[in-house]
């Protein structure tokens, strides 16, 4: 194999489709995919690359420095893509210390393995940190989050991350680490667990179930499609210049309520009913504790230096998202049910 990279968090939402599309992509790479298959961690998302010949997988939690010593030992990575993360705000605030593990006990551990699997030869290695727009805060008075906006984070999650970030750079400027650091909008599509809002929604309108809408629905998020995430990991790993900073957006604003109801109308041709039915469904609930705005992403970065741009319409995309949760009812099921978590045991644990 020319490259091994090592992927964490593959088995999640983001890091299926960016394992998915390496091991696709260059089959000349070996795709080592390091995952603690933690709630959100499903192997299922990876069916139709698990018997790939540069694929494996390697259960282990990023904490686990004695475990990441011997994955860098035994496969010798040269790059890293880090993935692995507690991302959901509502878990964050009743449980803020299982965030604090994870995204900065976590990320550092890791750190300190690339170092130290390195050992100072830095030469064709690079750390890509993938991080969230959240660390920025909330916009309230126009504009977008630039590379340059201040850290004001808001949520214990986004709070972790950006603790996150300012290790990654540190370990930069320090230790001189190559490294490389992306700040992301929201993202959907296929595999995304079903506590987030769009698969929530599909899911809920699929079995007429409420559907809880924060506050009044005022929230604006800027939303990305998983695939257009994964493409521009792709280019920031391979055409990224180390010690930069890349924001990655779908340049698609949308109120949390007009999400909704755009879903809703969606649902309603595919199921076959009639127009309006599933937005009866919509409730409101108490608004989150410290719910941002708004958030907006300026990608003018990443488009003019490295030529990546999002590939499709939100609305072709969320068709798209819709038309496979529809088709994939099983995976729905083993993921609301808890089967999923079944899988490793079945598939791996021989």
């Amino acid at each position: 194999m020319e490259r091994t990279i090592l992927i964490t968090g593959g088995a999640g939402f983001i890091g299926s489709h960016v394992v998915r599309r390496l091991v696709t992509r260059y089959p000349q790479y070996r795709i080592i995919n390091l995952d603690a298959l933690t709630y959100a961690g499903n192997l299922e998302n990876l069916r139709d690359v698990e018997n790939a010949p540069n694929y494996t997988f390697v259960k282990c939690d990023i904490r686990d420095a004695e475990g990441l010593k011997k994955v860098f030992a035994e496969h010798k990575p040269a790059g890293v893509i880090h993935l692995a993360a507690e991302s959901h705000v509502d878990r964050s605030i009743s449980d803020p210390l299982a965030f604090v593990e994870t995204n900065v006990l976590g990320t550092v551990t890791l750190l300190n393995a690339a170092r130290e699997g390195w050992k100072g030869a830095f030469e064709g290695k690079r750390f890509y940190h993938v991080s969230t727009d959240e660390v920025y805060g909330s916009l309230h008075d126009g504009g977008f989050f630039t590379e340059e906006t201040a850290y004001d984070p808001q949520s214990p999650y986004s709070a972790s991350k950006a603790a996150s970030d300012h290790f990654a750079r540190a370990d930069g400027n320090t230790y001189k680490l190559p490294f490389v650091v992306s700040n992301c909008s929201n993202n959907y599509g296929s595999h995304h667990f079903p506590e987030k809002l769009i698969p929530l929604m599909i899911n809920n309108i699929r079995n007429n179930k409420s559907l809880p809408v924060y506050g009044k629905g005022e929230n604006v998020r800027d939303w990305l499609w998983v695939e257009d995430h994964a493409s521009a990991i792709d280019t920031v790993f391979h055409k990224g210049v180390n010690g930069e900073t890349y924001n990655i957006g779908g340049h698609n604003e949308w109120k949390n309520i007009d999400l909704v109801h755009l879903l809703c109308r969606i649902m309603d041709k595919k199921l076959g009913r009639a127009e309006g039915e599933s937005a009866k469904l919509i409730s409101y609930v108490t608004d989150r504790a410290g719910h941002d705005l708004r958030y907006a992403i300026d990608a003018s970065k990443i488009e003019r230096e490295l030529g990546w741009k999002p590939s499709i319409t939100f609305e072709e995309g969320l068709e798209r998202t819709v038309d496979w949760y529809l088709a994939n009812e099983a995976w729905l099921e083993h993921v609301t049910s808890g089967a999923y978590q079944q899988y490793y045991e079945a598939h791996y644990a021989r």
